[in-house]
């Protein structure tokens, strides 16, 4: 009964976080089109969070009705004239004084933008967040200088202090955090070693942990690592019954075992040590020339017992990042899609509905910064989808656009029927293809 309950429960957390994530994104993306849209002139007649049954409503000074509806799956804006919420197909009659208010009668350049707004906001909201973070989080000074400390498991000596500067380790020069990492690969692994630090204006040599420890410094959601309870900070001690001294050992064992279960004996901090088995998955990660399969149990590591000390981003630094990351989703976005298309990858690698919910209620756990982080992700991904050049999408209305911009008239409404129902079509049939894999692919 207890293991019923457990599962309710997860699924419930995952629900509920995957429900408050998409509002925000659907929120935005839908204000992207409604304020554009306002400002170009077009006339907004609904604002709706959800679909259904309304459950409350308000009528703003503009004319607007701003709802929220029972089923909190999505949302939309219905302009002057359009026929549904997905402002798709022919228009309903409209008074030809108004025409210009509508969507479908308003000039290219108003509907391009106020459709192109939709996914823009979603660009713009991971942006905000990704550099919010930043500036929230600080960036690495530039030399090795130790932040946080974090606990050791039983054996493993430190007497590094925050604000240490650190000069050697083991006699040898270090100038950079990418020091660290070469000679990390040259040192013999050990509990322990001699970092020479500057420490109060002194020079001195104490006593601190192998620059690259088993040490769990992150979890894929929906990995085995994250259904056996693995955490970020966990520390691996051993796997079937050999000794992990570093990451890169426990990445070999894993390979060796090509799937079978592995025992891994695991310390984490006020709990001690315990043990965990779990089998890794193959899954497909892109190299330098493509895709290859590799044996996974989703764990990330190469981290220290310490944090770097940061330094505040700037406003423009912070920006800066955030655009960048925003542009590797997308980026990868177009790669995993492509790869997928040509057949590089496993049809496996799309995920439903489900797999995205499990892993909002996976970064809901981790934190509310986890859950901010992803909801980013999430915001990124979703405007690039819905630039795709999909019917009953944005960007099938962009494309429609397009061809008008280039032939000089628009497509006849019998053609944006016929291929808005295909477009409508091919959604679904993605959706329910998304929904078999998370249900039946391993």
């Amino acid at each position: 009964m207890s293991v019923i309950l457990d599962s309710l429960g997860g699924f419930l957390w995952s629900a509920a976080a995957f429900i408050v994530a998409l509002s925000i994104i659907v929120t935005v993306h839908e204000y992207g089109h409604y304020i554009i849209g306002r400002l170009s002139g077009i006339k907004a007649e609904v604002f709706s969070l959800g679909f259904g049954p309304r459950l409350f409503a308000r009528r703003d000074r503009h004319g607007t009705v701003w709802q929220v509806a029972a089923v909190p799956l999505g949302g939309y804006v219905r302009f002057l004239g359009d026929a549904n919420a997905a402002s798709a197909g022919s228009g309903k009659a409209v008074d030809p004084a108004r025409a210009r208010q509508t969507l479908g009668g308003a000039p290219l350049w108003a509907r391009f933008a106020t459709v192109a707004a939709g996914p823009v906001f979603n660009f713009i909201l991971s942006i905000l967040v990704f550099g919010a973070m930043a500036m929230w989080q600080g960036l690495p000074v530039e030399q090795v200088q130790i932040g946080r400390l974090h606990a050791t498991p039983p054996g493993v000596e430190t007497q590094l202090r925050p604000g240490d500067r650190v000069i050697a380790l083991d006699g040898r020069p270090v100038a950079d955090w990418q020091d660290i990492g070469d000679l990390a690969a040259d040192l013999p692994p050990r509990p322990s070693h001699d970092w020479t630090v500057l420490r109060d204006g002194a020079e001195l040599t104490v006593p601190g942990p192998d620059p690259m420890p088993p040490l769990i410094t992150g979890i894929a959601p929906r990995s085995p690592a994250a259904a056996a309870g693995l955490k970020a900070g966990d520390v691996i001690l051993a796997a079937d019954g050999k000794p992990i001294s570093r990451f890169d050992d426990l990445r070999r064992h894993v390979l060796d075992a090509e799937g079978r279960p592995v025992l891994l004996r695991v310390w984490r901090e006020g709990e001690g040590i315990a043990d965990y088995t779990l089998a890794a998955r193959q899954q497909d990660l892109p190299t330098e020339t493509g895709y290859e399969k590799r044996w996974l149990i989703g764990v990330t590591g190469g981290g220290t017992y310490f944090e770097p000390a940061t330094r505040p981003a700037g406003p423009g630094e912070a920006l800066g990042i955030g655009a960048a990351r925003t542009w590797d989703i997308i980026a990868s976005s177009v790669s995993g899609l492509w790869a997928m298309v040509t057949g590089q990858i496993g049809s496996c690698n799309l995920g439903g509905a489900i797999s995205i919910a499990e892993t909002t209620g996976q970064a809901a756990s981790a934190g509310g910064g986890n859950f901010i982080w992803w909801i980013a992700v999430l915001s990124a991904a979703i405007g690039f989808l819905n630039l795709l050049p999909v019917p009953v999408l944005d960007g099938g209305h962009l494309m429609f656009y397009l061809y008008e911009a280039v032939a000089g008239r628009p497509p006849s409404s019998r053609v944006v029927d016929i291929l808005s129902a295909l477009g409508m079509a091919a959604v679904l049939s993605l959706m329910v293809f998304g929904l078999t894999n998370d249900l039946f692919c391993p």
